[in-house]
């Protein structure tokens, strides 16, 4: 084994949306730091300004062509909010369905396309598990491809329905949905959710969802891949077991949700924070730093609604465009295993607490909501009231904030607005990628990816280098979404 120090920089990364590039310092054949990059910027924040507050209804999902719909939420939100506009009952229902549908479309695609291909590598030719997983996942020509294409576009259709489209829909208002469903759609919303179901129960599970989602403990998780071994989900937890993917990745432990599908006064999956204990969230406490950022310094870290977002690429102490987000000065994951953890599901829980954040958990908790997500479908399409409203409108003011906050495929994303005479004063945008990849901030703490890389083992034995991909896949990254 190597015990030189050196600094290697790896990228660009292939399979990840965006543009992306991580440099390491390894030491005795592992990484002792990192930073992560993220290359490029676009200048959302600054379109946004002096623009009509419902004209972000328009900019805003076109941050992104994989998540536009979660960005659509949060700006009818943070509108909503400073409008002081509820979304009816059936408007609110359709846009958790409409979300849904992106959100589990992009937890399909993360682990069909983006991350199980990684293990039809050659580094793990030796293992017992390859040419299962070389048929199955190679990326392009396995047979999954062949498999969850069909059934993820079909599932699409549900936001043909309820959307017109799917990217960029504007059907998404601060009062609810501009779509109305009529019976006929109900039934056809119905039928696509069920053959969802169908394919998730035949293909990745090889279970009925709700046998899935009541696993109660990581005992009951193994004794269940032992029983459906031939199943999708039961092969990857299969190779998990045998790369101790459970000691790869392990971040800050630090969690965070916003609370994902509202229903009424609270969520389908709670909002809260997590520091060894369930804590209350308070949106007030977050900050953007900027330190490590090619951006305009200022003199403290900034509340979102107080920041501002001016390139600089002469900042000298800056290593990427993204900003540092801190809840409370601390670093926070966010995403599927944040939620769950948040929301208390046992199992997530369970495995939380033996070997933290990790890269088997996180993409444990990213398949567990396919299958709490899709009954809560099928009952907000039984809850729709055919023949009534499904959005309420109210005046722009002309002067106001508001904040929208919602849950992404990959996390907690928020938008800020400041209205001044009837204008956009300010608009700042965090997204979940964001808080996963930010840099160092001003008391030099990593970002929660920075955080995952350390102490991993990159000497030139067989799959060191895809240990870096794993650990970098399991956070699912947006990189357009982080800078936008």
């Amino acid at each position: 084994m190597s015990t030189s120090s050196s600094r290697r920089v790896l990228g660009p990364f292939n399979r990840v949306e965006g543009d992306l590039e991580v440099s390491i310092e390894v030491e005795q054949g592992r990484v002792s730091k990192a930073w992560v990059n993220s290359p490029l910027f676009r200048g959302y924040e600054q379109i946004l300004q002096g623009k009509d507050p419902r004209d972000a209804l328009v900019y805003t999902p076109r941050i992104c062509g994989i998540c536009s719909v979660s960005q659509s939420v949060a700006a009818a939100r943070a509108l909503a909010a400073a409008q002081g506009l509820q979304p009816c009952p059936n408007g609110q229902l359709s846009t958790n369905l409409i979300l849904a549908a992106e959100n589990l479309a992009d937890h399909l695609t993360h682990f069909y396309l983006f991350f199980m291909p990684d293990f039809a590598r050659d580094c793990y030719r030796d293992r017992p598990w390859f040419e299962q997983s070389l048929a199955r996942f190679k990326a392009q020509v396995g047979s999954a491809s062949k498999d969850v294409l069909p059934a993820r576009a079909s599932f699409l259709h549900l936001t043909g329905i309820l959307a017109g489209k799917w990217p960029h829909s504007l059907a998404i208002q601060p009062g609810g949905s501009t779509r109305p469903v009529e019976f006929q759609e109900r039934i056809r919303l119905l039928s696509t959710i069920k053959n969802f179901r169908h394919f998730l129960q035949q293909t990745l599970f090889g279970d009925e969802l709700e046998q899935v989602g009541e696993l109660q403990s990581e005992q009951q998780l193994l004794d269940w891949a032992e029983q459906h071994a031939q199943s999708d989900f039961g092969m990857f937890l299969n190779i998990a077991e045998d790369l101790g993917l459970v000691n790869l990745g392990r971040s800050s432990d630090n969690f965070l949700s916003y609370g994902a599908y509202a229903q009424d006064t609270r969520f389908l999956f709670d909002d809260g924070v997590w520091k060894q204990s369930l804590q209350t969230f308070d949106a007030e406490q977050i900050r953007e730093d900027v330190s490590s950022s090619w951006l305009m310094a200022q003199p403290e870290p900034k509340h979102p609604f107080h920041g501002a977002t001016i390139p600089d690429d002469d900042e000298a102490s800056g290593y990427s465009w993204c900003k540092a987000p801190r809840l409370d000065q601390a670093v926070m994951e966010v995403g599927a295993l944040a939620r769950q953890v948040v929301d208390g599901h046992p199992l997530i829980r369970d495995l939380v607490s033996k070997k933290g954040g990790n890269v088997r958990n996180r993409v444990v908790a990213r398949l567990l909501e396919l299958a709490l997500v899709v009954p809560a479908m099928e009952d907000w399409v039984q809850q729709l009231e055919i023949g009534e409203t499904f959005c309420t409108h109210a005046e722009v003011p002309d002067e106001a904030q508001g904040a929208g906050l919602t849950e992404a495929a990959r996390g907690s994303l928020g938008h800020w607005v400041r209205i001044k005479n009837g204008r956009i004063l300010n608009y700042q945008i965090i997204a979940p990628t964001t808080w996963n990849f930010s840099p160092r901030d001003a008391e030099q703490q990593p970002g929660a990816l920075e955080l995952a890389l350390q102490d991993t083992e990159v000497d030139d034995e067989p799959g060191a280098a895809a240990a870096i991909q794993h650990i970098i896949r399991s956070f699912d990254p947006c990189m357009v979404c982080t800078v936008h």
